[in-house]
């Protein structure tokens, strides 16, 4: 006779979860890889599920929508993983934060900013080409390039908390320098349209900065 009270077995998720984790990353990078051969509206839920190998229902069950895709691979892009920590919580930027020299803590930020834009320019600018006809990614667009300026007022002043800035320049006016040079088509006019290299670029960075920003 069958015990019926027999222990039931622990149920280990561990493995589920790794094929889930897996199947988001197969998405996102078919999805990446035709937002930037078709374009944005070009690349549909159809075509992004064949290049992944997986069905359509799949995407919508994992992300529910295109848009949240496009919100995914900019997560991954600017953050370097899927982690939930906020962009200026994370290693790099607290490292420069620590820093009391100004000119070491410029020098760090233009590294790590290469990183990051290294990663997400290109994602940046499929959602600039996608908002000229997508409202939503118009103003997702927007709200994010506010939040990184936002960001860059965080940079001035820790910057400006180890000494003063160049005469004449205030915290907001270096916040728009730093915005302006750190922007996504400047990093992609010169690394892609001058065929800049990462270094190149992160060191005229730290250079431009240090000579604009500091006395």
């Amino acid at each position: 006779m069958t015990n019926s009270n027999k222990p039931k077995r622990a149920y280990n998720s561990t493995r589920r979860q790794a094929q889930a984790q897996q199947t988001r990353q197969q998405i996102a990078e078919a999805a990446r890889q035709l937002f930037s051969e078709r374009s944005y509206a070009g690349a549909t839920i159809e075509a992004i599920a064949e290049s992944a190998g997986v069905a359509a229902e799949t995407i919508y069950a994992v992300f529910g929508s295109k848009q949240r895709i496009l919100n995914y691979l900019l997560d991954i892009a600017l953050g370097g993983d899927d982690s939930p920590i906020p962009m200026l919580e994370r290693q790099d930027p607290q490292a420069m934060f620590r820093e009391t020299d100004q000119r070491q803590q410029l020098g760090m930020f233009a590294r790590g900013i290469t990183g990051v834009m290294d990663r997400a320019a290109p994602i940046f600018e499929i959602m600039r080409m996608a908002a000229k006809s997508e409202p939503p990614i118009a103003t997702l667009l927007q709200h994010l390039l506010n939040e990184r300026r936002k960001n860059m007022e965080t940079v001035i002043q820790h910057v400006a908390a180890n000494g003063a800035l160049r005469e004449g320049i205030s915290n907001a006016h270096a916040a728009d320098i730093v915005w302006t040079l750190t922007s996504a088509e400047v990093f992609l006019l010169l690394t892609v349209e001058r065929g800049w290299s990462r270094e190149h670029y992160s060191e005229w960075l730290a250079d431009s900065l240090i000579r604009l920003l500091l006395p």
